[in-house]
């Protein structure tokens, strides 16, 4: 496991995951990164990106706390990205994401849900080259068919919220639930080199476990090694 010492710096980042009613039940807005950019190449995501200097100052130029200037960050990149404009207000906080594994850039991200607003989705060429409102269990599926590329906090958001019928019972059920801290740690088997996944506290392999560990057995993993990807979640 990598120490503390080789990790690289958190920086923090906001990803606001829009949600409407279709014809079918909720759908999401889905982003597809270009196929040559060199972070999440090809990748579907959800709108967002870093907090930025500006996003920590209030109106009045006073410094805000972090998961207020993650939401700034959040609506800022969304105007940006989608021409979706919000007010803090509409913003629920689902959960964040840290990565515990060395990797060049890692990102402290706070995932907000939120409706969409009436105005038509507009891309900015240079961050994404299409969108689409989908169902999470259809995203999930085609992910699985491999004819679209996930990285686990987006297909992991999908799959909490595919049991949502509609916008009111998505962001309904997200004020209901606490928020999670997803501290990611790679899943390594036994004698492996590669890492079969991620795993997140509650998962018997956690490396951080309060209290001296948790139950054998008990599951809070993504299995990513092959297609489907596998959820296993026992405890929590």
């Amino acid at each position: 496991m990598e120490t503390v010492a080789q990790l690289a710096p958190l920086e923090d980042a906001c990803t606001v995951v829009i949600v409407r009613d279709g014809e079918a039940g909720l759908e999401t807005l889905m982003l597809e990164r270009p196929a040559t950019s060199r972070s999440f190449g090809g990748v579907w995501v959800f709108p967002g990106g870093k907090v930025d200097p500006e996003d920590r100052l209030d109106a009045a130029g006073t410094a805000v706390d972090d998961l207020a200037a993650a939401r700034a960050a959040g609506l800022r990149e969304l105007a940006e990205e989608t021409g979706q404009a919000l007010g803090v207000e509409e913003l629920v906080w689902l959960s964040q994401w840290t990565p515990r594994q060395a990797i060049p850039r890692r990102f402290r991200t706070w995932f907000m849900l939120a409706p969409a607003s009436p105005e038509p989705i507009v891309l900015n060429p240079d961050e994404h080259e299409r969108f689409t409102w989908l169902a999470p269990s259809r995203v999930l599926e085609l992910h699985a068919k491999g004819d679209m590329k996930l990285v686990p906090p987006t297909w992991v958001t999908l799959h909490n919220l595919d049991g949502a019928a509609s916008v009111e019972q998505a962001i309904s059920d997200a004020k209901a639930r606490a928020v999670f801290a997803y501290n990611t740690h790679l899943l390594v088997p036994s004698g492996g080199n590669q890492p079969d996944g991620v795993l997140w506290a509650g998962d018997e392999a956690y490396p951080d476990q309060a209290g001296g560990g948790t139950v054998p057995g008990a599951r809070h993993r993504l299995t990513t090694k092959s297609l489907p990807w596998v959820f296993e979640r026992t405890l929590l």
